[in-house]
């Protein structure tokens, strides 16, 4: 039964990729703070090859992830990779996830995303079911190659990341 619930959240995704891919404007449009509530436009991480992960405290699977996001940081940054973690999460918490950043090594850079925000721009990038762990990998050239809904392996990043070069 979970397998089955698990396809049927995956399958828009799929059926969308299928078409043309989501536009990745929405997400460059943005400025978001970091732990330290410095903004960062999204903007100027155009032209390098950019795996963005949305995730929150509460998400188990995404707990589960950061570790590989970290590897995968680690492993790619010689080539210009970058991992943007953005918390589906108020600014008002930025201490909470600060803390929570520590305790689990997510030594990739993050963002605050703030709740409906968030939702929105995961919608725009084609995650109708507004989910989490929801991850885009983005090329060069600003589109959007790959969205998956729900945790990934070490394995499977890498392999969405490689296809970015």
């Amino acid at each position: 039964m979970r397998l089955l619930i698990a396809a049927l959240v995956v399958l828009p995704l799929a059926a969308a990729s299928a078409a043309e891919p989501p536009s990745t404007a929405a997400l460059f449009a943005l400025t978001l703070a970091d732990a330290d509530d410095r903004p960062l436009s999204l903007e100027s991480l155009r032209g390098r090859p950019l795996l963005v992960n949305f995730w929150a405290r509460w998400c188990a699977p995404c707990r589960k992830e950061i570790p590989e996001l970290a590897a995968l940081q680690r492993r790619h940054a010689g080539r210009g990779l970058v991992v943007v973690g953005i918390a589906v999460e108020e600014a008002d918490r930025r201490a909470a996830l600060a803390d929570f950043a520590r305790a689990h090594d997510l030594d990739y850079r993050w963002l605050v995303g703030g709740t409906e925000r968030s939702i929105e721009l995961m919608r725009a990038l084609g995650n109708t079911k507004s989910g989490l762990p929801f991850t885009v990998f983005i090329d060069r050239d600003g589109r959007l190659r790959q969205a998956k809904l729900g945790a990934m392996s070490g394995a499977e990043m890498d392999a969405a990341v490689r296809a970015l070069f």
